[in-house]
């Protein structure tokens, strides 16, 4: 059976677009391998961090992490203050699609798990930005995927049919809820991949 046309694309940003990973701080300012297992395992994991995801504000989450883990003060406070260095760069290929995309005038959107006061540090870094017409942030809306309500309330913003609109994540948990929503879902694993996908529905 023939796949519905796509209207508009939309992008995860963490693993998708850009790469995310906590121990590419942590590494430069942890030498003794058994502090940073401490550091990655228990201190500050994705878990905890999850929580600014979901609209928590940093001024509560640090000062509580610092009175559970006072030995760990100045890796919560490198959390907080270098956030921008858990994001090594782009995911190779990533950005050349996006860029694809936007020049044949596919409408470009993004749902994506991120704090807000992370969020308003990290976009200016980020020019490949500019070529999305509206971006979803779970921190500003206190929403976050996998909840069905985040991918409602994009739907809505973005002004197109679920149906007609193409979400792509790395996430499966993600994935499976925007499908249940009605959305058409890329599982991302790399941009060969998903270049694929995309000239397969004549969208590159």
């Amino acid at each position: 059976m023939a796949k519905q046309a796509v209207d508009a694309v939309v992008f995860d940003v963490g693993r998708v677009l850009y790469q995310w990973q906590l121990s590419a701080l942590f590494e430069k300012i942890v030498d003794d391998p058994v502090r940073l297992e401490k550091v990655l395992g228990e201190v500050v994991t994705e878990e905890w961090h999850f929580e600014h995801d979901r609209g928590r504000p940093l001024a509560d989450m640090v000062p509580e992490r610092i009175a559970l883990y006072p030995e760990y003060e100045a890796e919560i406070r490198a959390y907080a203050g270098r956030f921008n260095e858990t994001i090594p760069g782009p995911v190779p290929g990533s950005h050349a699609l996006v860029e694809r995309l936007d020049e044949r005038g596919v409408p470009l959107f993004a749902i994506t798990n991120f704090g807000a006061e992370f969020w308003a540090g990290f976009v200016p870094t980020a020019p490949i930005f500019t070529r999305f017409r509206d971006i979803v942030v779970s921190g500003e809306e206190c929403l976050a995927k996998p909840d069905p309500a985040i991918f409602a309330l994009s739907a809505e913003r973005f002004g197109h049919d679920p149906a007609a609109m193409l979400f792509i994540d790395d996430n499966f948990a993600n994935i499976e809820s925007a499908r249940e929503c009605g959305w058409q879902v890329h599982h991302f694993t790399e941009a060969e991949g998903l270049e694929r996908d995309l000239a397969a529905r004549g969208l590159v």
